[in-house]
């Protein structure tokens, strides 16, 4: 008599593809612009092509499209947690996801501590740093980003000032999440 074949599990759904993840990524920050009323997701390819730049993994490339999504509300952590992604590419991105009243030595002790996390960091700050980009702020707001970005960058270990190709020139964040916006 021959032995019974247990049951197979389900497959699980195959994972997005990164022109699927730049998609919805796209599509959740549809219509959100930067301080300087650059389209949002300008930030997020350029975020996306600095990691490729610099030799990032497609997991590491799709947490970069999605790196600010939880972080503004565009895309639930619920959403997220039952997302066809990678379980590296989800904690990448909730390892660069800030928290409400969290202290910069917190979030940055998280990314360093999620492999992955801080190539993706270290593009999102090139960009968010880029002197062209800067260069549109008022005089105080400049000079206040560009301390927080060189202590972040401090506290990551990272080269003082932006590194490698920033990709696009767009502004950073989304009204609400830009150059006024606390920790």
């Amino acid at each position: 008599m021959a032995d019974a074949i247990p049951p197979m599990e389900p497959a699980p759904p195959p994972l997005l593809s990164l022109a699927e993840v730049e998609a919805l990524a796209r599509r959740a920050h549809s219509g959100q612009t930067d301080k300087a009323g650059r389209p949002y997701a300008e930030h997020l390819a350029a975020v996306a092509a600095g990691v490729r730049e610099r030799g990032g993994s497609d997991e590491q490339i799709a947490a970069a499209w999605l790196h600010d999504a939880v972080e503004d509300a565009a895309l639930t952590r619920e959403w997220l947690a039952g997302a066809a992604l990678s379980e590296a590419t989800k904690e990448m991105i909730l390892a660069v996801t800030k928290r409400a009243d969290e202290p910069v030595e917190e979030y940055t002790a998280r990314i360093l501590a999620t492999p992955g996390a801080l190539l993706i960091k270290e593009s999102d700050l090139a960009h968010n740093a880029d002197p062209a980009r800067l260069a549109v702020l008022d005089a105080p707001t400049r000079e206040r980003l560009t301390a927080k970005y060189a202590r972040v960058r401090e506290l990551l270990g990272l080269p003082a000032g932006p590194s490698g190709a920033s990709g696009a020139s767009g502004q950073s964040r989304p009204p609400g999440h830009g150059p006024s916006a606390a920790w």
